[in-house]
């Protein structure tokens, strides 16, 4: 959290267990602490009262909302099918919970969450499930977080393979670099110590 707290805008890729909840829960308060203006949680549709419950245990004020009009001065939580009843200008933070929602490069919910929070200066993605050799879904979390666009990623690092446009392999003279960047905006975690 720490971490991600000194980047600002970056990803927790950590396994099912290791807390990912508080996580967010504890960066979004130390956000809301320094800037004093909203932070949205964006969680899928049975995770928003467990994430509520999870503020509750741990002390931390929180608030499920459908709207715009019951956004309060803290830490609100909806899920992404109310993301267009929100004027998302108004959020300081934003988290994902389960940020591999982002995974479809075609898919008009990433370009809506990618487009609605272009310009929050606090950006969480957290995720159990990206697949590490899923270049297109790094490159994704990359764009929503403002490390590099997919585009920009593809023509940096990768090579294309003939004439079937989803074919994408990593450049040889490239691995360490391409790796490197990711660590530079995103932490993966597999056990607790």
């Amino acid at each position: 959290t720490r971490w991600a707290i000194r980047h600002g805008k970056s990803a927790i890729f950590a396994d099912c267990g290791l807390g990912k909840t508080i996580m967010q829960l504890d960066w979004s308060k130390k956000v809301f602490d320094h800037t004093q203006k909203p932070v949205l949680i964006l969680a899928p549709l049975a995770v928003s009262t467990q994430t509520l419950l999870e503020g509750i245990k741990f002390g931390i004020d929180t608030k499920v909302v459908t709207c715009s009009d019951d956004i309060i001065n803290g830490i609100n939580i909806t899920n992404y099918q109310k993301l267009h009843k929100f004027d998302t200008s108004k959020f300081g933070a934003v988290v994902l919970d389960e940020s591999a929602i982002l995974k479809n490069f075609n898919g008009k919910t990433r370009r809506m969450i990618t487009k609605s929070f272009e310009a929050t200066p606090y950006k969480l993605a957290c995720t159990a499930t990206p697949a590490p050799n899923d270049f297109m879904e790094l490159g994704n979390h990359s764009e929503f977080i403002g490390s590099m666009t997919r585009t920009e990623m593809l023509a940096m690092f990768f090579i294309h393979d003939g004439g079937d446009t989803q074919k994408w392999r990593l450049k040889g003279h490239a691995n360490g670099d391409f790796w490197a960047w990711v660590c530079s905006w995103a932490v993966m975690i597999r056990k607790p110590s």
